[in-house]
């Protein structure tokens, strides 16, 4: 039997696409490791790493300083000029793929970034490329850069059944859109010893916990998240939170100033990063975040109830309200009142 071979693509734009891209890897080494070869890669580097920084740089500084303009820029891109440079761009950027593509002759693609489904796309269209093409979609809502030339595309891979129809109505074949949700790591529905996991963190197993995913590459909002923490040590007194400033060194310093302050050392555990999020998950009664697809689909693997905070203008804020719409998540928006919300 012929090996197959599976290009997986991803973008440099959050985490999400790379998680999920991981995700489908290790899904298909664990079940058809023999049968196939995989090649996993960035398309924006690969491309051009000039590229990749400006722009994955261009994203974070108007996502975290302007989020009013990013909205403008997420809203104006389905359509009108900024579309038009975008497709252009991807349109010569697909030649320099194509040689990536030639070398490894795949016979199927999978694309967690509109920017590869596009280019790919391109070269489908002009006949330099003829395997099969698979998107995965990594939001709660469709994003017309996602469908640009989707004839091309093979197959799309949806998070759920409102996709589906919303690209049903933009003339997508309905054969073509499977509704899967979005790809998380099989650690998600693993079965833990908790009394490991409590021990690990310093928790005590007598005490309900919150996981807290506080910080993020953009730094956002941080007088909602400094009140949200604020009113969890205290309004809830036999409630544990796990807080994790990741990327946000600012919000980890405010957060250990407070847990000092308020003597709460022994119920609130402030990390700036950790590899045991499914573990976590796995000891939790519910999760704050912003809503990004790949931890709201973490978080709902691990049928855990969301607090939504501090969604980036676009995407982010339309996976907010679609979450709260489906009853398993709670936005706090600016005007809110914390205290009254967490209550």
């Amino acid at each position: 039997m012929n090996m197959k071979k599976i290009l997986i693509f991803y973008g440099s734009y959050g985490g999400g696409h790379l998680s999920a891209a991981k995700s489908i890897e290790g899904y298909l080494k664990k079940e058809y490791n023999s049968e196939v070869e995989i090649q996993t890669v960035d398309c924006i580097e690969y491309i051009n790493k000039y590229i990749n920084k400006v722009s994955t740089g261009a994203y974070k500084e108007l996502a975290k300083k302007a989020p009013w303009a990013w909205k403008q820029v997420y809203k104006h891109s389905q359509n009108g000029a900024l579309s038009h440079i975008s497709n252009t761009t991807n349109r010569l950027m697909s030649h320099k793929l194509n040689s990536l593509i030639k070398e490894f002759s795949p016979d199927l693609i999978i694309s967690t970034h509109p920017f590869s489904t596009q280019m790919c796309a391109i070269l489908k269209k002009r006949k330099k490329l003829n395997c099969k093409l698979a998107t995965i979609l990594t939001d709660y809502h469709i994003h017309p850069q996602w469908l640009v030339l989707h004839q091309y595309t093979d197959a799309f891979f949806v998070s759920n059944d409102q996709m589906k129809l919303d690209m049903i109505a933009e003339g997508i074949d309905i054969n073509k859109i499977f509704v899967t949700g979005i790809p998380v790591s099989e650690r998600f529905s693993e079965d833990y010893n908790k009394q490991e996991i409590y021990d690990y963190f310093g928790l005590s197993p007598k005490m309900p916990t919150i996981l807290f995913f506080a910080g993020g590459e953009f730094g956002l909002g941080r007088d909602t998240t400094f009140m949200t923490l604020k009113a969890l040590i205290r309004m809830f007194k036999n409630l544990q939170v796990v807080a994790i400033s990741g990327k946000n060194k600012k919000m980890n310093k405010k957060f250990k100033e407070l847990v000092e302050k308020t003597g709460s050392s022994d119920r609130v555990k402030v990390l700036d990063y950790t590899n045991k999020v499914p573990e976590l998950m796995n000891i939790s009664m519910g999760v704050i975040t912003k809503p990004g697809g790949l931890t709201t689909s973490e978080s709902l693997a691990s049928h855990l109830p969301l607090i939504i905070i501090n969604p980036i203008p676009g995407q982010e804020e339309e996976n907010a309200e679609f979450l709260e719409n489906a009853g398993v998540g709670i936005w706090i928006k600016k005007d809110d009142d914390t205290n009254k919300i967490i209550l």
